[in-house]
């Protein structure tokens, strides 16, 4: 069955590293992959563009279907291969409902991550401002107040969801994990930084860890503020 899936990636980014991780999760190893590099324009090489006409990472193709969509493709695995690997849908209604809020809410963390880190990349110089900048940082700093709270409610030990690992944790535990390695505070956001250390050795996270963080454990400090 993986040697009939093909995913197209780059190192360290959260949508290429969901479908990874989920990958892992239904035992598929084995699958074709091609690791591409960012700095070097490569997800815009004629590879990427026939299965995904945007240019984009993760390229996924399973057979002759194509699912690039990182959300869409966990989502994908999971229904084709329920009885393989760790199931990752609960049973019990209140925890489907969390695991779908918390996915969906877990786009906000990602898009104010990247509002903030990349303003600078994103916006022109001579549209650049100060308080811009510390609009997004406050807008960040409130979102993640918010899932210390959802942590702190659901207890020491949790999941995003409930007891068990769901898709929710595929698809949200690498925007953690890229808030953790661009310098988020612990000490200030203890209940993430508990959910984060809980689940950064998982089988299925530690196998599909970010290669270029391997070779370069120290992250950044652009958030240690926040």
């Amino acid at each position: 069955m993986a040697k009939d899936m093909t995913l197209l990636w780059g190192s360290g980014s959260p949508p290429c590293w969901r479908v990874m991780i989920a990958l892992e999760e239904k035992k598929l190893q084995g699958y074709n992959q091609t690791l591409l590099s960012f700095h070097k324009m490569e997800v815009n090489s004629k590879r990427v563009l026939d299965i995904n006409p945007r240019g984009q990472v993760p390229a996924f193709k399973h057979g002759d279907i194509i699912v690039n969509e990182s959300y869409a493709a966990c989502f994908y695995l999971e229904s084709q291969f329920k009885s393989q690997g760790n199931k990752l849908i609960p049973d019990r209604a209140e925890e489907q409902a969390r695991m779908y809020q918390r996915m969906f809410e877990g786009l906000q963390v990602y898009e104010k991550f990247n509002s903030f880190v990349y303003y600078d990349f994103c916006v022109p110089e001579e549209e650049r401002h100060d308080s811009a900048l510390r609009r997004n940082g406050e807008a960040l700093g409130t979102e993640l107040k918010l899932w210390e709270g959802y942590l702190q409610k659901l207890g020491s030990g949790s999941h995003l969801a409930g007891p068990s690992f769901s898709l929710a944790d595929v698809v949200v535990f690498p925007t953690i994990a890229i808030l953790f390695r661009f310098g988020l505070s612990a000490q200030r956001y203890p209940k993430l930084g508990e959910y984060y250390t809980m689940l950064k050795d998982r089988p299925s996270i530690k196998a599909s860890w970010p290669p270029h963080w391997l070779e370069n454990p120290k992250g950044q400090d652009t958030l240690k503020e926040i």
